[in-house]
């Protein structure tokens, strides 16, 4: 939406993300990550840390599980979300805040590691069945995540050599 707030953040998860599930069934991850800016100091040439950020953050959908499989704790992670502030009453009668980061997208940090992406093999995705997420049907004949793309194959599950796209979800 417009005016609301976006940010980026690199740094480490804390602890392992969290999955749980609403009353309807729909996945969220939970997570928070922990980032540290580093400065030099020319005068006693060492590297001096500054205070740690411990942002909050939630992912819904398949976008949890998949980030429920793939991270754990200590992993160094690039997030990018909107910032949402959240207000409410205590039991006490005080006023509270708290600020979050709903996840846009998360990633590993491949500086100091590297990984293997694989893509995601879901029986149970929005996606299976022929039905996308929009309520549509996937021209690959409900293949969905589960059918190697045109041009692709099993092994190489993006190749685009030929390929039109028809067949992959929309994200």
């Amino acid at each position: 939406m417009a005016g609301d707030t976006y940010l980026t953040i690199v740094g480490n998860l804390i602890a392992d993300p969290e999955l749980r599930y609403t009353n309807s069934g729909a996945p969220v991850a939970n997570f928070t990550v922990a980032s540290t800016p580093r400065t030099f100091d020319r005068e006693t040439r060492e590297w001096k840390d500054s205070e740690t950020l411990f942002m909050r953050c939630s992912v819904w959908r398949d976008y949890a599980e998949n980030v429920a499989e793939s991270l754990t704790k200590g992993a160094r992670v690039i997030v990018y979300g909107r910032i949402v502030q959240r207000n409410w009453e205590s039991q006490q009668g005080e006023r509270r805040s708290s600020v979050e980061m709903q996840v846009e997208e998360v990633g590993p940090a491949l500086r100091f590691a590297t990984a293997k992406v694989e893509r995601a093999q879901r029986g149970s995705s929005s996606f299976a069945g022929g039905q996308n997420q929009f309520g549509g049907a996937n021209a690959g004949g409900g293949g969905g995540f589960n059918a190697a793309p045109a041009g692709g194959s099993q092994q190489d599950p993006w190749g685009t050599q030929g390929s039109t796209f028809d067949d992959d979800p929309p994200f």
